[in-house]
This record gives C-alpha cells, sequence and structure tokens, in this order.
C-alpha cells in the first residue's frame, strides 16, 4: 500500500463525509444527512463519500445531488451490488477499502462525521492516527446528536488521563449538537502539526 499524500491543504474546497450505510437509521439522522449534503453544494464545496446510495451516506449525495453540488463518490468494485452508487453521481471504482480511505483521504480538505457503526469508527480512527502521528493537519468535526460519540470522546479522555496521548490530541477535532454548526467548525479547527508540538517529542 502506497503512502498518503500528506500535504496540508488550506482551503475548504472538498469536503469528506464520514457516516452510516444501513438504512434503517433513525429519520432524524437521515434528515441531518441530507442537510449537511446541502449544505456543502451550497458553500461551493465538492462531497466525497464512500459512494453508496444507502442509509447516511446516500441521504448526503442525493442531497447534494439535487442542490446541484459536485460530488466524488469513492467505492470498492464488490460494495457497488450492495450499496448502489447512485447513477447520477461521480464515482470511482476501486479495488479495495484501503484504495477506497486513502482515495477519500487525498481527495478532501476536512472531514464531517456523522454517526454510523463500524466502518465510520474505523475509517475516523485512522484519520485520527494520521493526525496524532503528525502527518496530517486537515480538520476532523464530529457531529454528535443526543451525546452519540461521548463514548468516544470519554475513551480519548482515558487515554490523556493515562498519559497515553497528548492534551494537545483535543487540538485535532471538533464536536458540535447541531448539523448546520459542522461546515462553520471546520474552518475554526487548529491546522498545526503535532510533530511542531514541543510536548509531543516528550511524550513519544
Amino acid at each position: 500500500m502506497s503512502s498518503p499524500n500528506f500535504e496540508s491543504r488550506q482551503s475548504l474546497g472538498s469536503i469528506c463525509v464520514f457516516c452510516g450505510s444501513s438504512n434503517s437509521a433513525a429519520p432524524e439522522l437521515l434528515d441531518a444527512a441530507e442537510q449537511l449534503g446541502k449544505g456543502i453544494a451550497s458553500a461551493g464545496m465538492r462531497l466525497v463519500y464512500g459512494g453508496g446510495g444507502v442509509g447516511l451516506m446516500g441521504a448526503c449525495a442525493r442531497a447534494a445531488d439535487a442542490a446541484g453540488g459536485r460530488i466524488l463518490g469513492v467505492i470498492p468494485e464488490f460494495l457497488t451490488r450492495i450499496e448502489n452508487a447512485p447513477a447520477s453521481v461521480d464515482t470511482v471504482v476501486v479495488v479495495s477499502m484501503h484504495e477506497r480511505k486513502m482515495r477519500m483521504f487525498e481527495e478532501a480538505d476536512g472531514f464531517a462525521v456523522l454517526p454510523g457503526a463500524i466502518g465510520t469508527l474505523e475509517e475516523v480512527i485512522e484519520l485520527l492516527s494520521w493526525r496524532r502521528l503528525g502527518l496530517h493537519a486537515k480538520p476532523i468535526v464530529f457531529y454528535n446528536p443526543d451525546a452519540f460519540w461521548d463514548p468516544l470522546f470519554a475513551l480519548f479522555a482515558r487515554f490523556i488521563d493515562e498519559n497515553l496521548l497528548p492534551h494537545a490530541f483535543n487540538d485535532c477535532w471538533r464536536a458540535v449538537d447541531n448539523i448546520d454548526e459542522v461546515l462553520p467548525t471546520l474552518a475554526t479547527v487548529p491546522r498545526v502539526l503535532f510533530a511542531s508540538r514541543p510536548e509531543l517529542a516528550r511524550l513519544a
């Protein structure tokens, strides 16, 4: 597997959305995904997402498409028969999940994390791990309705309490309760590489 392109870009031209693929998701979560997709399109940004037409990701992509937005879906070949990529969306078919995540990372300037399950968790943990290693400085914002992500944030806090992570780790992401706050908040996340922080050198 090739190394990521870890160039840090300053503009937010493309937003990658990580979110659930279940059609059984609560209606309010599907509505939030639609609002974000529409908001990305209205802001003139491009949506980068997992390429499927199901669950929150499908709702987000359809809303962005309906609003005249630019969209790039990235989906592994084996999922094309399961997740039904929207025909009107520009979709890149790749070989593996690893290639999918790499392409989404490289195409995005910032990341919005909506509620999801194992796949969403895997995506964001890898993204945060790369950020922790000083390999990128792209902003990350969690949409956290009804404290959905609080158990994960509590685990981060435990890592910090046990001196397994530096407190500066909290600077690389933000959480918001309102879907309308996701895009404005992405612009406020500090874009400082961890390698430039002295406290990391002491804990490494």
